[in-house]
């Protein structure tokens, strides 16, 4: 065929040259242009308004399609997933978690846990936190599977794979096996970057539905379905369990439907609705049933207490009083040895203490968020009191030296001075100072000039507020580490003088009948040191028993630093002033003390959590009437520090 003439007339167009071209698109990013395309309404059924971790997050058309592919005999496993600002979070709490997830006793002959990684079997932590040190967030996620079998690195691996292909990106991430549980299961720390180093965000419902789908899938391929007995026996304990369970889900949904109305034979479904009677969350009415409003909360805090009692059941051998310590209840509290721990919430890190009481009772104590569980190690003997009821003895002093709502620190200097007769007017001034500056960094007092201080007209409340949310209605003290019958003798103020002072009585069996032991040495100890006097059967203790058990300990420590650092051990007294570097800390019989160094001689005082920052940096500090320390730190600003 002969070509035309306008053929000949053919000339190639090309466009702009590009650097590097476009790169293709993602097969999910396709899917979802498509999808919006034919109009199917991706976000508006997957009822996520775009935004961050929303519609626009990774993972979004994977959840979508994940739904519905599980069947009746699909492998469950459970997946908690949080996700940490790094920079919102403690300093060092990423650093903190993964001590937790690797501590001693997790694996399964109770060594500690071993990090693995995408290839390696021995991760390095610690080169994982550098790699993430500049990261904006991270994910935290716990994956049990119901089979234990399936706990292992090579499930993680499969699954993380498998998710990378849901994100359409390599994930840096690293896991840990947990085995000293009843569920063994895996934690797994994700970093919060792709694989070009941007933020990782996933959507919402990936996290919340997708990562679980996909993990039970894997469960069911490696392990097979569940057979009929194995279902059978799941779905029975289901029925009667305390507990939130897979059949409350599906009753839930109904509620959420429109109604509980049981169509033909359900028996599983009509047998937990008899529990869920009984146990008075459910009531029969026309036409079906009523669900009470709060009977999911209700039920996971059954759970929660089911997994304590346990807990309280493995620690103690024989039976005794237990009582579950809760922040909103005014709990009697008192002296115990910590015979358990662990993390009462695994993603947070949060912990709990099982306390054998001087009492007998045994004790389970949920820590306040924040504390580190390595500060309470398993023997130690801690002390547990109720938290400040209401605003602090300071917190009214302050509201009531404020006049319309602003505090001048000069003035109320003046006033204190002028009234006399009472504490070291500067040391309290000074006080009031600090805790409006940690007032001020809580956003509750504002600062308006060197010397005014704004006070809003509910101070009192937020503050009392601001404190328990801080330290909880429980304060938790160590008070040794060593067992009593090595404290029997010793030189210093220790625990055991103060129970003899208080006249404390311990039970007769567990902790508290070793404690009566050592109290017994104690007793005589203190006679033949002339710190105490026998008349007949009792002892009469010397009124300052604990200030000189404490100064003979210190002036022995003293001598012995002196020794060794050549330098004068000095021993300040109330109202003197103690100035120069802070060198080390101490922990004594008698508590913690810190090393004050001013070059030719030291002083050991008192130590304070406000010194842990201040290591090798010059100090300064009044002592106090009581033996305290009022600190000064830094260049001299008067009185606003």
């Amino acid at each position: 065929m002969a070509r035309g003439a306008d053929e000949d007339r053919f000339r190639p167009r090309p466009g702009r040259a590009r650097a590097g071209g476009t790169p293709p698109r993602r097969f999910t990013s396709q899917v979802l242009q498509a999808a919006q395309k034919a109009g199917v309404g991706v976000a508006s059924r997957l009822g996520r308004k775009p935004g961050r971790g929303g519609i626009n997050g990774r993972g979004r058309v994977a959840a979508r399609m994940l739904e519905g592919r599980l069947g009746a005999k699909s492998r469950r496993v459970v997946v908690k997933a949080r996700l940490v600002v790094l920079a919102r979070a403690a300093p060092g709490s990423a650093a903190a978690h993964l001590r937790y997830i690797r501590r001693d006793g997790v694996a399964p002959q109770g060594e500690p846990g071993q990090p693995y990684g995408p290839s390696a079997d021995r991760a390095d932590g610690e080169a994982f936190l550098e790699r993430g040190r500049d990261d904006r967030h991270q994910f935290r996620f716990i994956v049990s599977p119901e089979d234990a079998q399936a706990v292992g690195a090579a499930f993680t691996r499969r699954l993380m794979g498998q998710v990378e292909a849901d994100l359409g990106t390599r994930l840096d991430w690293i896991a840990v096996d947990h085995h000293d549980t009843d569920n063994p299961h895996t934690h797994l720390i994700v970093r919060g970057v792709d694989d070009q180093g941007r933020d990782l965000v996933i959507a919402r419902d990936y996290i919340a539905h997708g990562f679980r789908l996909r993990a039970s899938m894997l469960a069911t391929e490696l392990l097979g379905p569940q057979s009929e007995r194995e279902l059978a026996e799941r779905m029975a304990r289901e029925v009667e369990a305390e507990r939130w369970t897979s059949l409350d889900r599906r009753l839930a949904e109904q509620a959420r439907a429109g109604g509980v109305a049981l169509d033909g034979d359900d028996r599983l479904l009509r047998g937990r609705l008899a529990t869920l009677e009984r146990l008075g969350l459910a009531q029969p009415v026309a036409g079906g049933w009523r669900l009470r409003g709060d009977f999911e909360p209700t039920l996971r805090a059954m759970g929660e207490r089911g997994d304590i009692l346990r807990a309280l059941q493995r620690a103690f051998s024989e039976p005794r009083p237990l009582e579950i310590l809760h922040a909103d209840a005014a709990p009697r509290v008192g002296i115990g040895r910590i015979v358990a721990k662990g993390l009462a919430d695994e993603l947070s890190g949060r912990g709990y203490l099982v306390l054998d009481g001087l009492d007998g009772r045994g004790r389970y104590l949920a820590l306040p968020a924040g504390a580190e569980l390595a500060d309470f190690p398993k023997g130690a003997v801690v002390e547990v009191r109720a938290g400040a009821a209401g605003p602090r003895a300071a917190d009214r002093a302050l509201a009531a030296a404020a006049e319309a709502g602003l505090y001048r620190p000069s003035r109320r200097l003046d006033q204190l001075r002028a009234e006399g007769g009472g504490p070291d007017p500067d040391a309290m001034v000074r006080a009031h100072v600090r805790r409006l500056e940690a007032m001020r960094r809580a956003g509750i007092a504002e600062r308006l000039d060197t010397d005014l201080w704004r006070l809003p007209a509910d101070f009192l409340d937020r503050a009392a507020a601001h404190d328990a949310g801080r330290f909880g209605a429980l304060r938790v003290e160590v008070l040794a580490v060593e067992p009593p019958e090595r404290l029997a003798r010793a030189i210093g103020a220790t625990w055991l003088d103060r129970a003899l002072i208080a006249g404390l009585r311990p039970a007769a069996s567990g902790f508290g009948a070793e404690a009566q032991a050592a109290l017994d040495i104690r007793r005589d100890f203190l006679v033949g040191q002339g710190l105490a006097t026998r008349r007949g059967p009792s002892v009469r203790l010397d009124r300052d028993l604990l200030a000189t058990l404490r100064r003979r300990e210190l002036a022995g420590v003293g001598a012995r630093i002196a020794a060794e650092s050549g330098l004068a051990h000095r021993e300040p007294a109330p109202g003197d002033t103690v100035r120069g570097t802070y060198r080390r800390s101490l922990t004594l019989v008698s508590g913690r003390f810190a090393m004050i160094d001013d070059g030719l001689g030291f002083s050991l005082v008192p130590w304070r959590p406000v010194l842990a920052r201040r290591l090798g940096q010059a100090v300064e500090g009044a002592i106090g009437r009581g033996g305290g320390v009022d600190w000064t730190f830094g260049r001299s600003r008067g009185l606003n520090l």
